[in-house]
Parts: structure tokens; sequence; C-alpha cells
């Protein structure tokens, strides 16, 4: 038999608010209709599967008209078969933008890490001389440098 909680019950295992578990329910993302005699919701164990699932895919980045897109295919194919492909297709999606985040990134770093070795080797500060370009042990990494 599933059990029930209230909307503080699922709160306190979820760690979400009760205005986001509302939220989500507003938005049909959660499958209970049940409620007790004095008429407040009562929240299935299958609710606190959907949460957990929109928080993992919500920490992926997956906007919750994504996620609702994705829960709404459940209804229209049994098999999960659609849910599936949508799902992979939106992990695909989410991996290539993280990649490319990455390797801008890695760009950033690599810039940074230049900068303090060239400020670390160098004594004092002051503007790229230009002149000394062809000497300079950091003309690889300069922008400034002559053509």
């Amino acid at each position: 038999m599933d059990k029930h909680y209230r909307i503080g019950q699922l709160a306190a295992l979820t760690g979400l608010t009760q205005r986001t578990i509302r939220y989500y329910d507003e938005l049909g993302l959660l499958k209970t209709h049940d409620r007790t005699q004095g008429g407040q919701r009562l929240y299935s164990d299958a609710d606190l599967i959907y949460i957990k699932r929109i928080m993992e895919l919500k920490a992926l980045s997956f906007s919750l008209d994504e996620i609702s897109h994705i829960i709404r295919l459940g209804d229209e194919d049994e098999s999960g078969e659609k849910r599936r492909s949508a799902l992979l297709e939106g992990y695909k999606a989410k991996l290539e933008a993280a990649l490319e985040k990455r390797r801008r990134l890695d760009e950033e770093v690599e810039s940074l890490e230049w900068h303090v070795r060239q400020l670390e080797g160098s004594v004092g500060f002051k503007e790229c001389p230009g002149s000394l370009c062809q000497s300079c042990s950091f003309k690889a990494g300069c922008s400034f440098r002559e053509g």
C-alpha cells in the first residue's frame, strides 16, 4: 500500500519548501489527487519519486518546461520509450553545453595562469615596451605583441 504524506512531511523529506511543492503541483508535475477529509492534499510515494526526479533534472539544468514535457510523455506512451528518448536527447544536449562551458572555462584558467606567471616573473609593472617584444619570454601568450 502506498504511503501518504502531507505537504509538510513531503517538504521535510525532499528539502523543498511547501511553496515549491505547491507550485510543482499547480504545474501538473505531481500525480496525486487524494485529499484528507479536511481537504488537504495527500502526496504518495510516487509523488516523492517524481519530486526527486524533478530535483535531479533541475540540478542538471533542465527547465521546468522541459521537465513537464518529459513527465507528460508518460501519459502518451505506456512503454516509456518516448520519455526515454526525450531524456536521452535532453541529457545529450546538456552534456554538449557543459562540455562547451568547460572548454571556455579551461581557456580562461589557462589565460589566468599565464598572467599570474607573467606577473610573478616580472620586476615592477609597466606598460608593454613594444620594441622589446622579440626578447619577451611571454610573447607566445601576449595579445599586445607586435606582428
